[in-house]
């Protein structure tokens, strides 16, 4: 599962500088997620929305494709068209707020219908939005209808549940004395919870192909588990410990990194608690945060290789992979949801060569079930260098489900080449080298251990009988397959 996260209105503007119509999407956007090999396409919300500026996620008309991209009929016709090219499509989903607008579901009739009366309960304070009110079986009752119908009547594949935490838990960014606890006197919104899982269960029951994603950021337990288990029956959960762990230690420049070795290897501690995607989402590249080539530290050589190695330690991780649109080629500037992607840039190599390797990683993260096969289990992932804080390496194995094929990766994270690094292997045989990230096809400078395969020598390192003597490029991924 790779998932390529897009803003329609921002992707590719019309001529004209308006919203692209769906058929034009279909004609652009369809082949280009192609190519590169993503197997999902995310789109930020569509429900019919008042404010631009919100990308979708202040909906007012859940029932309703937004009319920004043409008719209903032509949304239903755009998902037909990717499931016809192999794509599976996923749409964001908001039911964790909605608009104080009087046009919208607000003091419905006069009252707090929708929402509830007391603010501290029906208002979220961050946004300045409405509440549902969970606890009401009618309102339960519409949200499920609606969560169904995207994939009844528009043949959508899975739904991403904006906001999980703030749904989660009654005092989600509120002070004391600014929100109420719940009848046994706790912190957890019992009703939202028990909206949750009762729509993943009406999901799983009438539409058991269909997928849901919770983005919730908190430890909150088992949100990849069934309701049987007392879990609240997602999928998958969007990993944001890893995802914040990973820029801020790829935000250090080279020779602090020592000192934060440990956010590379802790994602493994919880990794297979829940099923993971790992998102590198819009969030991350708006509000003054940077986009993530600007999030690199060093030169412009150096931000392009860090991005690559970010990319390569990604894909090699355990875990599904989510990259919103523009970072597949190293987009300068901040996403602008007014404006289109920064096309140009794809005219200078360094930027081609970022989606060149973005097209490999999926090619080959699609044809390797080594790297795919066993993501929430330990029994895919093997530590080989877990604690070379010194030289900034990484190296792990990731295993077939029967351990019959086996793909090493290696994480050099500083600037400098470190020629005859010695790495223990599971097994004698020989390894190729079948991505590196410094690759000059990708805009490096193509140092590396050739195309011929290394074999393993009867040397002991990292406690195994085998190892390989590499050369290990600066600032770079090394993926080597295993052939017995």
């Amino acid at each position: 599962m790779s998932i390529y996260e897009v803003h329609l209105a921002s992707w590719r503007r019309a001529d004209d500088g308006g919203f692209p119509d769906w058929q034009r999407l279909t004609e652009t956007l369809i082949p280009y997620v192609v190519d590169l090999g993503f197997t999902h396409l995310e789109l930020l919300p569509i429900s019919e929305h008042p404010f631009d500026g919100s990308w979708g996620y202040q909906p007012l008309g859940l029932y309703a494709p937004t009319a920004r991209h043409g008719s209903p009929a032509g949304f239903r016709q755009f998902v037909s068209a990717c499931h016809d090219a192999g794509l599976r499509v996923i749409v964001d989903w908001v039911p964790a707020h909605f608009p104080t607008d009087e046009h919208g579901l607000s003091r419905f009739d006069g009252d707090a219908l929708y929402e509830h009366a007391d603010p501290r309960e029906g208002m979220h304070q961050d946004w300045g939005t409405l509440i549902y009110n969970f606890g009401r079986r009618e309102v339960s009752n519409y949200l499920i209808g609606n969560a169904l119908f995207w994939i009844e009547r528009y043949g959508v594949d899975g739904l991403r549940v904006d906001a999980v935490a703030s749904m989660l838990y009654r005092d989600y960014s509120r002070s004391e004395g600014q929100w109420l606890p719940n009848v046994h006197g706790g912190r957890e919104n019992l009703e939202a919870v028990a909206f949750l899982r009762r729509m993943n269960e009406a999901l799983g029951q009438e539409h058991p192909a269909a997928d849901t994603y919770a983005e919730e950021s908190t430890a909150w337990p088992m949100v990849s588990r069934p309701p049987s288990m007392g879990g609240l029956g997602f999928h998958y959960k969007w990993n944001m410990g890893w995802m914040h762990d990973v820029l801020s230690y790829m935000a250090q420049d080279p020779i602090y990194r020592r000192y934060h070795h440990n956010k590379l290897s802790f994602g493994m501690m919880y990794a297979f608690t829940e099923n993971y995607v790992l998102p590198l989402s819009h969030d991350e590249v708006v509000h003054g945060k940077g986009s993530l080539i600007n999030k690199m530290p060093g030169d412009t050589w150096q931000k392009f290789a860090n991005l690559r190695s970010l990319y390569g330690f990604m894909w090699a991780h355990p875990g599904k992979k989510l990259l919103f649109m523009g970072g597949e080629f190293g987009q300068w500037s901040e996403w602008n949801e007014a404006v289109s992607l920064d096309w140009a840039l794809l005219d200078f190599p360094n930027h081609a060569g970022v989606r060149n390797l973005v097209r490999d990683l999926n090619s080959l993260y699609r044809s390797r079930p080594a790297l795919h096969e066993v993501d929430f289990e330990p029994a895919g992932f093997e530590w080989i260098a877990a604690d070379d804080a010194d030289n900034s390496v990484v190296a792990f194995v990731r295993w077939t489900r029967d351990r019959s094929r086996a793909m090493l990766y290696v994480g050099n994270f500083t600037p400098v080449i470190r020629e005859g690094y010695r790495i223990g292997v599971p097994h004698a045989g020989k390894f190729y080298e079948r991505i590196n990230t410094d690759s000059q096809y990708y805009g490096g400078s193509n140092v590396g251990n050739g195309h011929d395969g290394l074999v393993a020598e009867a040397v002991a390192a990292h406690g195994r009988e085998f190892s390989l003597r590499l050369t290990l490029p600066p600032l770079a991924a090394l993926f080597l397959e295993w052939v017995a």
